[in-house]
């Protein structure tokens, strides 16, 4: 899945609320160790820059929820009032 695109297509009003959502299941999650050290850098990275609602720091938020807790990635974006992009993710999973 490009989760950049994916996240071209979110609307500004709603990034800083996902961005939110997305550190707070990977930090909660029990499958920490699902995430490659590279990837967890890059994360930590986009942090330590502010940058996490960019459409970079997003999509690397996003590929890392994916990985960790995918069912939970999906209910996020139900929550948020995204269900097409819910239903991609779930799309994606599965193949």
């Amino acid at each position: 899945m490009d989760y950049r695109k994916l996240v071209e297509t979110i609307t500004v009003a709603k990034l800083s609320l996902l961005s939110d959502k997305l550190v707070d299941l990977i930090l909660t999650s029990k499958n920490d160790e699902k995430m490659p050290s590279q990837m967890a850098n890059t994360i930590l990275h986009y942090w330590q820059h502010g940058v996490l609602t960019s459409e970079s720091g997003l999509a690397a938020l996003l590929e890392a929820a994916v990985l960790l807790e995918p069912d939970r990635t999906v209910n996020a974006f139900d929550e948020l009032q995204m269900p097409d992009k819910a239903e991609q993710i779930k799309e994606s999973v599965k193949t």
